[in-house]
């Protein structure tokens, strides 16, 4: 799918009737946005009288890079509430910003910084369309996003200015309640590797356990290895250090939580994609019993499906086939992709064509933040098209690995990587948003990792229960 073309410029009338949408979700009302000549959007409310005037800026918000210059404005000093105690990015091409941010009319305020345009360019990700600047694995890397540079990757931004419009929407329209939302946390695990051996190939299972040996010095796995894969047959053989899902299900169902397990289900890299087969009795079996605990089966397309729409569909029916095989059941269907590959708009028709309900890829590899500068689900949106999508986007805001890998932020299982986790948290928090974390089957092998992610799922959740 060819993304060089160019895009229709922001602002546009069907970019504007999705962000509408947007609004709507977040406060509760729906909300008129139009465009008044090529200097503002109005934001009005149908029946009432007054309006916000939000000036337009096409220059910044349609830019394919990151490496515009970024300025400050503290809130506080115009009279606005702010949900983090730090002054707010404005990213612009102008430097010649007036003295106020915000101006009362008579009909409302005039907003001279493009609240709209900035969550158009961060939701859409027009940031990452048709970088070239990738890392090794194709991915639109964290230190290359304007976030990172100007330091906000760890703030959910998007939400913030939308906050500050809370505020001007309810001076302008006091008789009007907005709707509040609550704090969230969402877990999900990518099952990559449901078992350390048991679907090994008979050369890999040599290979893996030779490595165990010289590598890992777990002479053990010269007996436990072949032991697994004779007793991976009908289930999960009981004692194999990867199958941890009854575990996580345990945990999850003790903070009120429903797990998410992502499955891959195709093929088309080797030597990244799962040694499993979806139709496996022992991979059926751990699908029927996460069904019937009441948690969630979803896609982890396979690694080259990132820019073949079509193989997502395909690798979708599948899940879909021999999930209806076993009585699993679902409302919709999520999932995420496979070592966060992701092109932007390619991936996003991907999961579209496919149907699904939701996908959660959308968080950094190398950094945990947000991307996509929310917590908040929301519609997707393809800026190439300029077409609003029934698929809808939950923002990931950190993976294990991420934080723990020394490849990645490297700070194991100690008390500065709780910290992190924390931080992330207490951003969703301020702004009542969700707090979604991937954490793999596979990487709750160790007493380090399992007390790390119970010690953060019990800080979360105390804190929710307590709203």
């Amino acid at each position: 799918m060819n993304t060089n073309k160019p895009m229709n410029c922001w602002p546009n009338a069907e970019a504007l009737l999705w962000l509408g949408r947007i609004l709507s979700e977040r406060y509760g009302h729906f909300f008129l946005l139009e465009i008044s000549g090529s200097e503002k959007t109005l934001i009005k409310l149908p029946g009432e009288e007054g309006c916000l005037e939000i000036v337009i800026d096409p220059i910044t918000f349609n830019q394919r890079a990151s490496d515009m210059p970024c300025q400050f404005w503290n809130p506080v000093s115009e009279g606005c509430g702010s949900t983090i105690d730090s002054p707010l990015p404005m990213p612009t091409m102008s430097n010649d910003l007036p003295e106020l941010l915000i101006e009362r009319h008579p009909n409302g305020y005039r907003v001279n910084f493009d609240i709209l345009g900035f969550s158009y360019w961060m939701l859409a990700r027009v940031e990452e369309i048709d970088r070239v600047d990738l890392d090794g694995y194709q991915r639109f890397p964290a230190t290359a996003s304007h976030g990172y540079k100007h330091g906000y990757l760890k703030r959910p931004v998007v939400d913030e200015w939308l906050n500050v419009l809370a505020q001007l929407i309810t001076n302008t329209w006091p008789h009007i309640q907005l709707k509040t939302s609550q704090f969230e946390v969402k877990v999900s695990h990518d099952v990559d590797c449901p078992s350390l051996y048991g679907f090994s190939s008979p050369m890999r299972l040599l290979r893996n356990v030779v490595a165990s040996v010289i590598k890992r010095r777990d002479v053990k796995a010269l007996f436990s290895g072949f032991f697994i894969r004779m007793n991976t047959k009908e289930t999960l053989y009981s004692k194999d250090p990867f199958n941890t899902f009854d575990w996580i299900m345990d945990i999850s169902e003790r903070h009120g939580l429903k797990s998410a397990f992502y499955f891959i289900c195709g093929r088309t890299d080797r030597r990244r994609d799962a040694e499993y087969e979806l139709e496996h009795p022992a991979i059926r079996d751990l699908l029927r019993r996460i069904h019937k605990r009441g948690h969630e089966v979803g896609l982890h397309p396979s690694f080259n499906t990132y820019m073949e729409p079509q193989e997502i569909v395909q690798e979708a029916s599948r899940l879909r086939k021999v999930c209806e095989e076993e009585g699993v059941h679902q409302s919709h269907w999520g999932g995420r992709m496979h070592y966060l590959r992701w092109k932007q708009p390619v991936t996003l028709i991907g999961w579209e064509v496919a149907g699904m309900a939701y996908d959660s890829t959308l968080g950094y590899a190398d950094m945990a933040g947000f991307r996509c500068g929310t917590c908040f689900e929301y519609p997707a949106f393809d800026p190439i098209a300029s077409k609003k999508l029934n698929l809808r986007i939950r923002p990931l805001i950190v993976m294990e690995c991420t934080v723990i890998a020394d490849r990645y932020m490297g700070l194991g299982h100690s008390d500065n990587a709780l910290k992190e986790f924390m931080l992330l948290k207490n951003a969703c928090q301020s702004v009542n948003g969700t707090f979604t974390i991937l954490w793999h089957n596979s990487q709750l092998v160790s007493s380090d990792s399992r007390f790390l992610y119970q010690t953060l799922l019990e800080k979360c959740c105390s804190i929710k229960q307590l709203q």
